[in-house]
């Protein structure tokens, strides 16, 4: 029995929840029908066809009458009006076509307003204005508002309807009641609410009002916090400013904080919180919020006794004032001691009714009659107008008496009055009168006399004596002329006014504009009566990433100069995402702008790209990359160095999440100074790295993190196998911990703390390298569909207001679906069909299609790129480097693109269509998907997509080989006489009197035996049949030897300048047979400027090649050159003695023997293979062009290290066997005395060097402050001494 009791009280809990929650949702649902009981006086029409058409009976549902409302004509100037009888929260509008008839919509519009006058247009999404219709008579299509209106007239306006029958509608209006508490301020009137002695204070405060007026300008609300500080909310020219003050009899109005909202003087009603989260304070005009940062001292608005809420000079009304829970105008109804009421102020809100018309397009005129009162002799026109139009004609009318036309326009948004009487421009007023506010135009006429004022007191008035007759046949003609040709009355030489027209005078008399939208005065077409239209398309701005918006009557314009991003709305960068992209699109070494997340909030960042063979190294500077000597500070034990990055925090954070390898150098020298006191004690030192504010790390670079070591801890390599820094030890001599950090998650080094610094004899200096990154998780990152029905899912892209797609492909597939996401609706697609690729989509509008074809086809395996963006301008799609096609989105349209499914890569839901190949680097608004981890979890897809040679293989030049990598690729250059990243960079060096270069093969057997022993198939491998030689140079002297290849039969190959400044090539093919003597006349070679020079020769045909002009010869003997051992003295000609005695100074560079690059191995890479006598100097002396600031590579040496960055891998030619000496002889000394004389002046270079940079014995400081550096422009070390 006590279970079931229980059961039953708890039943009878659960049923009272449930009611009193039924209870609860009820009392929010706001769906009640409005029309059915309203009494007949609540319906009125521009027009009824019969009195049984009348709007009475627009009723959904009823057949009384004609079976609902038709007009008496079918057009758009129809309209059916309803008022709800008070102000009322209106939810949704049904339509319904004319019971038993053709008769519906297809279209319309709908129209609010408090008064019956004023009238707002209503709009989806802040642009679409029509709404749609019907299908037939009978059914019922309900439109539910996204956001309740509150209004108590409700205008419907036709826009379209069945064609085959006219106008027709019955109406249902659904909503609920709406209460609201409303005060009426006169402009010297106001509420000033004090709080309790004892306020609470609270998290959070917040202050709610609504507020409508017409005047552009006057102060909403005053806010006290402590210490004089306040906060002030005033309305300026339709916009609302934040301001803080700091005293409050300040004559300033104090620091802007933030302006938001526009066009507020409109009277109608507009919605503004202020919520106050500590020093956060979030700031919300009608849908637009934005944070703001407000100082400590009104964090609490809590001074007691002194006004927290002032009204200063605000004419209009406020509703619904809330200061926390608490209704303040409620307060001041009930007389309440808290609020005090100040001046005039009235419970109900006054509506002054000012009936205003829009010029909606190049059609729009409004023609009034001319007044019976200028043939007094007195005249006067008066209007306000408002637009975003630089150009347009405000007012026209003839002077028939001396066939004489008067035109007020603006021109260049400045107000032009010209007069065609003898073609005089008479007048030009003002500036800046498309600012989208009200400006007062007044034109007063005499017999002789003319002055016009613009906006009265504020403005400009000019007078101008001129005889000007009027008549009173001259109709006026206001923002345009009538479209009828035979219109002789109207002429409008300039364009047609777009814009607001109000308080339209003559003679002092206002115009009815009432009557002239019922046609009882004057005329008019394609205006719209009793409201303004005015849209500001800049407030909220859709211009992106800090683009200045502009605009006019029907659309904005982006100005994205100096932002780095491009597009209609300023979306898509113009930089590339990182070095290695740079690097693919065939850049070398230099400075650019690095945007890590492309359309995405961060800005974009000035870093060094070093561009070397296999990486690209991305290198952020800081502060202070010097070797730095510690000073002991007096105040403290301690030295403490920050790091400030030429990169945000942010910036660095992206940099690194997106890079695959990240590293900074970390370095310490001490003498007498402990670093972090291993094993046992207490760190002297540590620094702080990661994203910011950073963590507290105890390691040093090349130890572990964690693990409170340094590089030689790890290595057991420490001075004292005790401890675990080579510092620690103590010694009283200079020594250091030096290594790399290269954990991500603790770059990057954002400050550092030296402890042992200030015993005597302590000495100490660090370093903290710039950050240094490479690779790209994003540029790589890539997925193989090898099945049409495959596909990658991910969730629902959102891209309601823009979108940007980007990617590459390959493919051997002639079509496809590269990506594709659904809504209801709504849908986005981007497809390969044949040469084409189609970028599709719809928000609503329709279908819109942009296409790119390509000349060739797509489906040739190679890489190509797609770029697609969407926004609320146009849509746009780039492939490859071809012309951006685009295409406008619709005027008045959606713009919210609304999608609910998963978005599916390389295929569809339906698995139709499918892509077959390679997706790579697929980024939506600039964030990648991981195409890579979702592939490795679906079948029929590949993680990774190799084949990048195909594409990029390009970049390498100058026999430079593309070799595959797992992500990429990289140019190997070993086989060219070239460096660089892509092979492209030439290895020159100049040569003095006494230099010389002689480079050698291993010998691979021993020549001190008989020679004579060798099998015959040795000498056969000796046989060179042919030559590739190439080389630049520059000189001023002449002769001179440039390259000499001798042989171990006494044969040798030599090129020179002889003596007439002329290229000379000699060959000595045979031992039997003379020197064959090749010459290229015509051409003098010493002239200090560039000359290249390509030699090629294929068994008994020889091409030289001296910048592009092309000399051939042929031998009638032994085709070939047996390169061996250095020739006797005696074999050699005497004149080739006599050039190469004289020496060589100038430069060579790139010189290229077959498959060896000596002057490359010399300079980057000395080995044994390689002699250098006397000095070399690396230089770019061999640049043939002026040097591209992108690709600036110079060079820094270290002081007393010399090594080389890049390792080559020499290379043997499969044609050369044996024992081979190629000898590069620049300026040899003596020729005759050849390898002896080489051998005994081979003291080499490298010994001297290194002994001159020896540190001497001593505790004097032996790190020069330079050593070590590694700015950014000198990563790559060009400068040896060899």
């Amino acid at each position: 029995d006590l279970f079931y009791d229980i059961t039953l009280i708890t039943l009878i809990k659960l049923f009272w929840s449930f009611f009193f929650f039924t209870l609860l949702s009820l009392t929010d649902v706001c769906d009640s029908p409005l029309v059915s009981n309203l009494p007949p006086l609540s319906f009125r029409s521009s027009s009824q066809l019969s009195s049984s058409h009348g709007p009475v009976f627009a009723k959904v549902n009823r057949r009384d009458g004609a079976g609902g409302w038709s007009p008496l004509t079918s057009d758009r100037y129809q309209w059916l009006e309803v008022d709800l009888g008070r102000r009322t929260r209106i939810t949704a509008v049904a339509t319904q076509g004319r019971y038993g008839s053709s008769d519906w919509l297809t279209a319309y519009l709908l129209m609010f307003s408090d008064t019956g006058h004023n009238w707002r247009q209503h709009r989806q999404e802040d642009s679409l204005g029509a709404f749609p219709g019907n299908s037939n008579a009978d059914s019922v299509v309900q439109y539910k508002l996204e956001q309740p209106v509150i209004a108590r007239y409700l205008r419907l306006i036709p826009l379209d309807w069945n064609p085959t029958g006219r106008i027709g509608l019955r109406l249902e209006i659904y909503g609920c009641r709406y209460t609201s508490d409303v005060a009426n301020f006169d402009g010297s009137s106001s509420l000033v609410y004090r709080l309790s002695l004892r306020p609470s204070r609270t998290t959070i405060e917040t202050i709610s009002l609504k507020f409508k007026t017409l005047k552009n300008c006057g102060t909403l609300l005053h806010a006290e916090g402590q210490r004089d500080h306040s906060l002030t909310l005033v309305l300026d020219k339709g916009k609302l400013l934040l301001y803080h003050q700091q005293a409050v009899t300040s004559s300033s109005s104090g620091q802007l904080l933030v302006s938001l909202g526009s066009l507020l003087d409109d009277q109608h009603w507009h919605y503004i919180k202020l919520e106050r989260m500590n020093t956060h304070l979030n700031l919300t005009v009608d849908k637009t919020t934005q944070q703001v940062h407000i100082p400590a001292e009104l964090s609490h608005w809590d001074i007691h006794q002194k006004p927290i809420l002032s009204n200063r000079n605000l004419s209009g009304c406020l509703e619904n004032l809330f200061y926390n829970n608490l209704n303040l105008i409620d307060l001041a109804k009930q007389k309440s001691h808290q609020v005090t009421v100040v001046g005039n102020v009235t419970f109900s809100c006054a509506e002054p009714v000012f009936v205003a018309v829009t010029f909606t397009d190049s059609q729009s005129f409004l023609q009034l009659p001319g007044s019976t009162s200028w043939s007094q002799g007195v005249t006067s026109v008066a209007l306000q107008f408002r637009t975003w139009n630089k150009v347009g004609l405000l007012l026209t009318f003839d002077l028939p008496n001396q066939d004489g036309v008067v035109w007020l326009y603006i021109n260049e948004a400045r107000l032009r009055l010209l007069i065609r009487k003898a073609e005089r421009n008479l007048v030009e007023l003002s500036s800046g009168l498309n600012d989208g506010q009200w400006h007062s135009v007044e034109l007063k006429f005499r017999s002789d006399h003319l002055s016009i004022s613009v906006d009265k007191d504020e403005g400009a008035t000019a007078h101008i004596s001129i005889p000007l007759p009027l008549s009173t046949d001259s109709p006026l003609f206001f923002g345009g002329c009538p479209a009828e040709e035979n219109s002789q009355q109207c002429r409008n030489p300039f364009k047609v006014f777009q814009g607001c027209m109000r308080l339209l005078a003559v003679d002092n008399q206002p115009i009815d504009l009432i009557k002239v939208q019922q046609r009882l005065l004057g005329n008019y077409s394609h205006l719209k009566i009793d409201m303004c239209g005015i849209i500001d398309r800049c407030s909220p701005s859709h211009c992106e990433h800090g683009g200045r918006c502009t605009q006019s009557w029907n659309t904005f314009h982006c100005n994205c100069s100096d932002s780095g991003y491009r597009g209609a709305t300023c979306h898509s960068s113009t930089f590339k995402q990182s070095c290695e992209e740079y690097k693919h699109d065939g850049n070398t070494s230099g400075h650019y702008y690095i945007d890590v997340d492309g359309s995405g909030p961060i800005k974009p960042q000035l870093v060094y790209c070093n561009m070397t063979e296999d990486k690209a190294w991305m290198v952020i500077q800081h502060n202070n990359t010097e070797l730095t000597r510690v000073t002991a500070s007096p105040e403290g034990n301690q030295y403490s160095a920050y790091f400030d990055y030429a990169s945000a925090d942010e910036q660095l954070a992206a940099i690194i999440n997106q890079s695959e390898h990240c590293e900074q150098e970390l370095s310490y020298y001490c003498r007498k100074s402990r670093l972090l006191n291993t094993p046992d004690g207490a760190p002297f030192s540590w620094w702080v790295g990661g994203p910011s504010p950073g963590q507290v790390q105890m390691y040093w670079g090349g130890a572990l993190p964690g693990s409170r070591q340094c590089a030689c801890g790890l290595q057991d390599s420490c001075l004292d196998p005790y401890h675990y820094c080579n510092c620690d030890a103590d010694h009283d001599q200079w020594t250091n911990d030096s290594g790399v950090i290269s954990h991500k998650e603790t770059l990057p080094v954002l400050s550092l703390v030296l402890g042992d610094v200030q015993r005597p004899g302590s000495e100490a200096a660090y370093r903290v390298g710039p950050l240094r990154c490479h690779g790209d998780k994003n540029f790589w990152n890539a997925a193989f569909f090898d099945k049409e029905t495959s596909y990658l899912h991910f969730p629902t892209f959102n891209g309601e207001l823009n979108a940007d797609i980007s990617f590459l492909f390959k493919t051997t597939s002639s079509s496809g679906v590269f990506l594709e996401n659904l809504g209801i609706k709504d849908f986005i697609r981007i497809e390969l069909t044949s040469t084409e690729v189609v970028f599709s989509f719809d928000v609503g509008n329709g279908p819109l299609e942009v296409r790119v074809q390509t000349s060739v086809p797509l489906n040739d395996n190679r890489w190509h790129s797609v770029r697609a963006e969407r926004n609320v301008k146009e849509a746009s799609l780039r492939v490859d480097e071809l012309p951006v096609a685009t295409k406008a989105a619709p005027a008045d349209g959606h713009i919210h693109l609304q999608l609910n499914s998963q978005l599916f890569i390389g295929g569809t839901a339906s698995r139709q269509k499918g892509f077959l190949g390679c997706i790579r680097s697929l980024q939506l608004n600039g964030v990648t998907l991981d195409l890579e981890e979702r592939a490795k979890i679906t079948p029929g897809v590949r993680p990774g997509c190799p084949g990048h040679c195909s594409s990029y293989g390009w970049l390498c030049q100058n026999q430079g080989r593309c070799v595959e990598k797992t992500s990429g690729f990289y140019c190997d250059c070993s086989p060219s006489a070239y460096t660089g990243a892509f092979c492209h960079k030439e290895v020159s060096a100049g040569f003095k009197s006494t230099t010389s270069i002689t480079y050698m093969f291993k010998e691979p057997y021993d020549l001190s035996g008989n020679t004579s022993a060798l099998p015959s198939s040795i000498y056969s491998d000796m046989t060179l049949r042919g030559e590739n030689i190439s080389l630049s140079f520059r000189t001023s002297q002449s002769p001179a030897l440039l390259l000499y290849v001798s042989s171990f039969y006494r044969e040798y190959l030599a090129l020179l300048i002889n003596k007439h400044d002329e290229l000379e090539v000699r060959y000595k093919l045979h031992s039997s047979r003379d020197v064959e003597v090749l010459e290229s006349p015509g051409t003098n070679l010493v002239d200090g400027q560039l000359h290249t020079v390509s030699i090629r020769r294929l068994a008994d045909t020889v091409s030289v090649q001296v910048h592009g002009s092309i000399s051939n010869w042929c031998f009638f003997f032994s085709p070939c050159l047996c390169v061996f051992l250095f020739p006797d003295s005696d074999e050699v000609d005497a004149d080739l003695v006599g050039v190469a005695s004289v020496g060589f100074t100038g430069c060579l560079s790139a010189v290229h023997f077959n498959s060896i690059s000596p002057l490359k191995a010399a300079l980057l890479h000395p080995d044994s293979a390689v002699i250098v006598t006397g000095p070399l100097v690396q230089s770019s002396c061999g640049s043939s062009s002026s040097a591209n600031p992108y690709a600036a590579e110079t060079t820094h040496s270290l002081s007393g290290i010399r090594a080389p960055l890049v390792n080559a891998i020499r290379s043997d030619s499969a044609l050369i066997g044996g024992v081979i000496a190629v000898v590069i002889f620049i300026t040899v000394s003596a020729l005759v005395i050849m390898a002896r004389f080489i051998c005994s002046r081979k003291e080499t270079y490298r010994n001297q060097e290194v002994k001159a940079s020896q540190s001497e014995d001593g505790h004097e400081f032996p790190f020069s402050s330079q050593a070590d550096s590694q700015s950014a422009p000198n990563e790559n070390q060009k400068e040896y001494f060899i």
